[in-house]
């Protein structure tokens, strides 16, 4: 209606809503009716002539082909993205019910391992509280990484979970949020529960004045950990490394990293630095 001189000009628009809707048949046969329509009609005065009216027609067949060909081909574009998303959204759903199944059954083994150490060990008390506590501490970090789909955890998260029974007043956190992939969260958590067991024991949260401060910072890709100990008993002569020791000087060692421990008259230094790996 704009451009009266052009016979096909108020079918254009009714070629690509139809496509659009209905597919490229829909099109084609609309563009097949406007074809009709524009050889038969005219709106206002326009050029006459046979000829005329065939080289526009001629054009709008073109022009409409063009646009049934580019409109279908989004359609195909996009019911195919259509399909994929379903197809990702069933992969996930059932990757999580795995996840999920996986993380049931290894916590009830873990569980079966607890109950089977303690009936073995009943008549050696010592080493089923050696083994006992750690176990727990396994459990309860297996548990934070779960709640984060299994890929790991926040080092805040992980330290409240292990310091926090002490009572929040006995331990001070520094440091940004930083998300620790799962195996290295497995291996500062063991580290954290050895620290926190000689605290209790032996250090910082034996005594009622006593206070740790936790630090920690990341450079590239290197991650450094300060654990300070003040207002605790004096410590005494350091006897043999055992096995909590050892597990503290080898457990960042896949990670690059290391555990220096230095006992000072206001309580245990311990420094740890390690690699955190990409996710």
């Amino acid at each position: 209606m704009l451009r009266p001189d052009v016979y096909f000009t108020p079918y254009f628009p009714a070629v690509l809503f139809a496509t659009a809707l209905g597919g490229y048949r829909a099109g084609i046969g609309t563009a097949a009716a406007a074809g009709g329509f524009g050889i038969a009609l005219n709106f206002g005065e326009a050029p006459s002539g046979f000829f005329p009216r065939l080289m526009l027609l001629a054009i709008f067949a073109v022009v409409s082909g063009l646009t049934i060909w580019g409109v279908e081909h989004y359609r195909s574009l996009t019911a195919r993205q259509r399909e994929i998303s379903r197809r990702l959204i069933r992969e996930e759903e059932y990757r999580k019910l795995i996840v999920e199944e996986l993380q049931h059954r290894l916590k009830n083994k873990l569980s079966t391992i607890h109950a089977v150490l303690h009936q073995a060990l009943q008549n050696q008390p010592q080493v089923w509280e050696s083994v006992d506590h750690r176990l727990r501490a396994l459990a309860a970090t297996d548990e934070l990484i779960t709640k984060v789909d299994g890929g790991g955890c926040d080092i805040k998260d992980l330290l409240l979970s292990e310091l926090g029974p002490y009572g929040h007043v006995r331990f001070n956190l520094n440091g940004e949020r930083l998300f620790l992939p799962a195996k290295l969260a497995v291996s500062l958590a063991l580290i954290f529960h050895e620290l926190a067991t000689n605290a209790a024991k032996y250090g910082a949260f034996s005594s009622e004045r006593g206070v740790l401060q936790v630090s920690w910072s990341i450079t590239d890709d290197r991650l450094r950990i300060a654990w300070d100990e003040t207002e605790g008993p004096v410590i005494g002569a350091v006897g043999q490394p055992g096995f909590g020791t050892k597990l503290l000087q080898s457990a960042l060692a896949p990670f690059d990293g290391k555990t220096e421990l230095s006992f000072l008259k206001s309580g245990l230094h311990c420094t740890m630095q390690c690699r955190v790996p990409k996710t």
